[in-house]
């Protein structure tokens, strides 16, 4: 109070009362800019903020992945042969079967594309159980910390649930009509070690290494990219 009074003293002596008025203003506006500022961030805005990331991150992931060539046309995520399979995919190749093989690789992306459709609302559910213990830590982590914190915490449940989605998309797409003449016209060389991977295990842990891999994107965007933050309380946690 006392430094406004010295202010208004001073501009009665330079300007006159004419001004006064104005430099108390600017002055006013000073002294309340030199005090006050952001208020800081609680836990619940954090965890509030966290939560919104995740959710943008998920459903523009899903979104991302779930469309026609999301995982077969995207080489960060692309399906590719079962590795553990590869002399499978070597031998009948030789043996005239590439185009069933291409065929087969594509209906293994066509899956998880299908099942990346009823990801977002799995993701959604295992979002809301983030404690506010953990909001200040992933806040100040790494640019990923967020979609690592999801991991950790909900991989093995998001698989069981994934699994069931992967095993009808695989049935959808005919996944093992593509797979069947190939594994067969393999297992039936002489002296051959038969092969017989777990398609819907390899599908469910590659779609899901994707969507996180996209969601891993979104939050670093968030944190990086002041235009990816689309509500207020993004901009306010990330700024």
């Amino acid at each position: 109070m006392k430094k406004i009074t010295i202010i208004s003293g001073i501009a009665i002596l330079l300007f006159g009362c004419a001004e006064m008025t104005t430099v108390m203003n600017e002055a006013n506006k000073a002294i309340e800019n030199s005090s006050t500022g952001p208020a800081p961030l609680t836990n619940n805005e954090v965890i509030k903020g966290l939560k919104e990331a995740l959710s943008v991150g998920t459903n523009n992931s899903t979104a991302l992945t779930s469309k026609l060539d999301g995982f077969y046309k995207n080489p960060e995520i692309f399906i590719p042969f079962p590795p553990e399979a590869i002399k499978v995919k070597e031998k009948v190749e030789t043996l005239g079967l590439k185009p069933q093989v291409d065929k087969f690789v594509m209906t293994l992306n066509r899956s998880a594309e299908t099942a990346s459709k009823e990801a977002a609302p799995i993701f959604i559910n295992a979002i809301t159980s983030m404690s506010i213990a953990d909001g200040f830590a992933i806040l100040k982590g790494g640019d990923n910390a967020a979609t690592n914190y999801l991991k950790e915490k909900t991989t093995g449940q998001l698989k069981i649930k994934f699994n069931p989605i992967v095993k009808e998309a695989i049935t959808k797409v005919e996944v093992t009509k593509y797979w069947n003449p190939v594994i067969n016209t393999y297992n039936k060389i002489p002296f051959i070690e038969k092969q017989n991977p777990d398609l819907e295990d390899y599908v469910t842990t590659k779609a899901m290494d994707g969507l996180f891999l996209m969601i891993e994107k979104e939050e670093k965007a968030i944190r990086k990219d002041p235009l990816a933050r689309v509500t207020d309380i993004l901009k306010r946690v990330f700024s």
